[in-house]
């Protein structure tokens, strides 16, 4: 996987350069790290670190989020058509991160709970949902003990968005979680960064694609060790190294069908909320980036939706 392409709006990215690996004689340790913590593949406080950053970020529109009661985050606008009427019922939104699309979900009606493992996180999330009186609440939580923090079989529909499932170890287990977090007939909305995306060489001058990283789940990780965020910002940051996993989409499905899930809906799109493969896409006029030649040469995110089985 590519830092760039994971910059996805867990979330928005910009277009980074081929990230420094670390060097062989720290990889066991910072696997071994990756391992312990089991949540995201995160080196300890680089999640933390950005969070100031991400929220005074325009790329984040926080002041948007206060100034106007019906703004919507670039991500819950895209999945609008898709979603369909949530106003009434209880929504758990997966790695929330700073709220913005856990408080857009609320503005369409649902009472929701955001789970994320980032103290800070979860804060500015608190004050965010304060400041604009919407009806959601943040529980501090690793993906993997979310049922456990936000209450088994409480919710009606769980809802992860772009750009969360590549700091994930198992994609079996998330779908384990998934199941249960939702009462019978509870459903799964999911848009993801496309697992071909994923595996796609970035930063190239040139028009070829290029398969570079792995497309399953493995054991082991990618890891990168590039400085900066996903946004604009100034900040410059100490923490900086990053484990992530693929999933193949077989993987995701078959994890959610093992999980007593029955899959509803599978759709694949050509575009992304964010420039995955700088000097190869552009941005048209919905806000979505797509490549700039023959688009349909590659999927480049994909909405699943799911329905936990009685």
């Amino acid at each position: 996987m590519n830092n760039a392409a994971t910059a996805a709006f867990g979330h928005q990215g910009t277009g980074l350069s081929e990230p420094a690996r670390p060097a062989s004689s720290q990889r066991a340790a910072l696997w071994h790290i990756g391992r312990r913590g089991g949540l995201r593949g995160r080196e300890p406080g680089q999640l933390d670190e950005r969070v100031p950053a991400h929220a005074a970020s325009p790329d984040y529109n926080v002041d948007s989020f206060i100034a106007d009661p019906a703004f919507l985050s670039e991500v819950v606008r895209f999945d609008l058509p898709r979603l369909s009427d949530i106003s009434g019922l209880r929504g758990v939104h997966l790695q929330c991160h700073i709220g913005t699309d856990t408080i857009s979900l609320a503005r369409l009606g649902a009472s929701m709970t955001g789970v994320d493992f980032s103290g800070p996180a979860i804060r500015q999330a608190r004050a965010l949902a304060e400041q604009t009186g919407a009806d959601a609440r943040f529980v501090e939580s690793d993906v993997y003990t979310a049922a456990e923090a936000a209450g088994h079989g409480a919710f009606d529909f769980v809802f992860t968005g772009i750009g969360a499932l590549c700091w994930l170890p198992s994609v079996a287990r998330w779908a384990g979680v998934v199941a249960s977090l939702l009462r019978p007939g509870g459903r799964l909305f999911i848009r993801e960064g496309h697992p071909m995306l994923w595996a796609m060489q970035d930063g190239r001058d040139d028009d070829l694609l290029v398969v570079e990283y792995a497309y399953f789940e493995r054991d082991e990780p990618s890891m990168f060790g590039e400085g900066g965020t996903y946004v604009s910002t100034d900040a410059v940051f100490e923490h900086n190294v990053s484990f992530e996993w693929n999933h193949g989409l077989g993987e995701i499905v078959t994890g959610l069908l093992d999980a007593g899930m029955t899959i509803t809906g599978l759709a694949e799109h050509d575009s992304v909320p964010w420039n995955a493969l700088p000097g190869l896409m552009e941005q048209a006029r919905d806000g979505e980036w797509r490549l700039r030649d023959r688009p349909w040469r590659l999927p480049h995110s994909y909405t699943l939706q799911a329905v936990k089985r009685a």
